[in-house]
């Protein structure tokens, strides 16, 4: 039997049914997963409490090391990358019309939740939840992708070019938001940065949604590896609730396992949109 890694849980799979969850109707099998899904929200919220105490990593140093390690993994990535831009460019322009990069507004670490406490009386909530960065990528869609307004990314998504899905699924398009690392905007492992008109959305109606802002977002996280794209609220609790456990426990154990994971997750091509 192949044993089951420390991050698996059969709660967010939505695999560990087998034969007999085939088998139950569509009704019962997303109560069965709704269940699931509050069943394990209920175990981190009393672990965790109403809010994600940072207090014990301010300064710490772990954070030091963390930083160094995104500094020099990213200066690394940066010069490899700038290696193979050119061909990467040259693909990318003979496949679609349009620039070979790709600029969007996330929202980043909220600084005041972190200076303030985390009690949920946050002032900048009537402003912004976090820092609006611009994150950068590879182009992997067409010009006017999102013409029809923002959206998630799906699966077999007809807005993707065919160099993108290349990109996509080998992740060569993410590489560029390591120099949003070296700008101290992002971490090589944090939670995924989303867009602010989602952000104003979700956490309407996702409890502790905006605890993901406690640190950092990353390039790669706990989420990422285990919950991939995000596609129905069902799929983005699951990510809050991951990201909010990777706060909990941060440190480098766990910082080492979802690395390990992530470049498993790049050779196999899994979860590419």
């Amino acid at each position: 039997m192949k044993p089951r890694k420390w991050f698996d849980h059969p709660d967010l799979s939505g695999r560990s049914g087998g034969a007999a969850t085939a088998m139950m109707s569509q009704d019962n099998a997303a109560q069965l997963q709704g269940q699931a899904l509050e069943s394990f929200t209920t175990r981190i919220d009393k672990a965790a409490g109403q809010g994600l105490d940072l207090r014990r990593l301010h300064g710490s140093f772990y954070l030091g090391v963390k930083r160094v390690f995104d500094t020099v993994v990213s200066l690394l990535a940066l010069v490899i990358f700038g290696l193979m831009l050119p061909a990467l460019m040259l693909i990318i322009k003979l496949d679609s019309p349009g620039p070979t990069f790709y600029s969007q507004e996330r929202v980043g670490l909220n600084r005041r939740r972190q200076r303030h406490g985390f009690s949920g009386n946050d002032r900048r909530k009537v402003l912004q939840p976090g820092r609006p960065f611009k994150v950068i990528k590879l182009r992997t869609m067409g010009t006017n992708a999102e013409s029809g307004g923002p959206q998630w990314a799906k699966v077999n998504d007809v807005r993707v070019t065919r160099v993108g899905k290349f990109l996509r699924r080998s992740r060569l398009d993410e590489v560029p938001q390591f120099l949003n690392v070296l700008r101290g905007e992002m971490s090589i492992i944090g939670p995924r940065p989303e867009r602010m008109v989602f952000v104003r959305q979700l956490e309407k109606d996702i409890p502790h949604y905006r605890d993901r802002l406690l640190v950092l977002p990353g390039i790669t996280g706990l989420a990422q590896v285990i919950n991939g794209y995000d596609d129905s609220i069902d799929s983005v609790k699951r990510k809050v609730e991951l990201d909010r456990k990777y706060i909990r426990k941060a440190g480098f154990k766990q910082d080492g396992s979802i690395l390990l994971s992530t470049v498993s997750v790049v050779l196999k091509g899994e979860g590419a949109r």
